[in-house]
């Protein structure tokens, strides 16, 4: 299941169709004990479906339902036990609860793995299968010459590439994606695009320019597209280019994710320490803990004087100018810093100043 824990836009999904599974369970045996509870909704099937045979997985991904359903059952069972009954009651709940769990996955499963087959067959006939494959090369590093790859994508890969990922992680519109990718290419002055769809809300894209937008703009074009995320990696030029700068694009969704930040836009080039911080999802905790201490809960006007104060190379003046605020105020907010920190801040400013750049992007509004 790594493939799914580490894939941001199928994680998402998988909760999301968890959640519903579970709920559509309950409802239906409180309003309907003991009936069979009907498996999930076709068009809901065929983008759980979608969303597997895109990233890669077969039907070994539908274990995740079995999981989900021993999940459901530890929680079911405290449940039975509390509630007022006689030993021969309490079985039988227990008996019509599995066989109706049970079988309510085993249909769910049974569908799902029904649109795979279909989805497999469709990907076959798919104009998007030969460009797929020969993406998948380029970014496993085979030896592809730029004139292949351009005949095999109707891309030009030998300049300049910025990729990104667009993602949504909660149920969007249909067509949102396409608009937003359609709002980046104008934004970046882009002519064209390679686009590949890697599930029902996620896709990966190339365009042909040097620079990616800037934050600010990122969240310009995100304002009106509720639950549409992006993350772009650094701009580079040719074969190894194209294959790093998508790299970079994965490296910052995932740390959105790992972070379980409320940003929706990110680029690599603002993000990379951050980025590579957070892939140790257990370590990050510890190092925020370790250099931060009683910071990392602190007043986040206190948190952010730091961060300005290090930007500022500890200049307290250009800090109070920046912060618009008294030098006085700087000063005090600094020494409550101190007082916090498991090491003064002049003894260990990089390491702060990291865990205060992780921190901000695990906040960001």
């Amino acid at each position: 299941m790594r493939a799914a824990s580490e894939d941001p836009a199928l994680f998402a999904a998988t909760r999301r169709s968890s959640q519903a599974d579970v709920l559509r369970w309950s409802l239906a045996n409180l309003h309907h004990p003991g009936e069979p509870v009907p498996p999930i909704a076709e068009a809901e099937a065929a983008e759980i479906a979608r969303d597997l045979v895109r990233s890669g997985m077969d039907e070994r991904g539908l274990e995740a339902y079995r999981v989900g359903q021993n999940v459901a059952w530890e929680l079911w069972m405290p449940i039975c036990f509390d509630l007022p009954h006689e030993p021969s009651e309490l079985r039988e709940l227990l008996e019509v609860s599995w066989l109706s769990m049970t079988t309510f996955i085993d249909d769910t499963v049974t569908a799902v793995a029904a649109h795979m087959e279909t989805e497999r067959a469709d990907l076959a006939q798919d104009a998007q299968v030969e460009r797929r494959a020969m993406v998948t090369l380029l970014l496993e590093g085979a030896p592809v010459t730029s004139d292949r790859a351009e005949a095999a994508l109707g891309y030009p890969v030998r300049h300049w590439n910025t990729a990104a990922v667009v993602w949504s992680d909660r149920s969007s519109p249909p067509g949102s994606l396409e608009a937003v990718i359609e709002s980046l290419m104008r934004l970046a002055g882009a002519s064209r695009r390679l686009t590949i769809a890697t599930g029902a809300s996620a896709m990966w894209i190339w365009l042909p320019v040097a620079e990616a937008p800037s934050a600010s703009q990122l969240s310009d074009v995100l304002r009106d597209s509720e639950n549409v995320r992006v993350a772009f990696g650094r701009p580079g030029m040719g074969v190894d280019g194209f294959r790093r700068s998508h790299l970079d694009a994965i490296a910052t969704q995932r740390m959105l994710a790992r972070l379980d930040s409320p940003q929706r836009a990110a680029r690599y080039s603002d993000v990379q320490l951050a980025a590579m911080l957070a892939s140790d999802p257990t370590g990050v905790e510890e190092f925020l803990r370790d250099n931060l201490g009683g910071l990392m809960d602190a007043d986040s006007e206190i948190q952010r004087t730091v961060e300005v104060f290090v930007r500022e190379q500890c200049n307290v003046t250009r800090t109070a100018e920046h912060m618009y605020t008294h030098r006085n105020t700087v000063i005090r907010r600094l020494n409550h810093a101190d007082e916090m920190l498991p090491q003064p801040l002049a003894v260990n400013i990089v390491s702060v100043a990291a865990a205060l750049d992780v921190l901000r992007w695990r906040h960001a509004k």
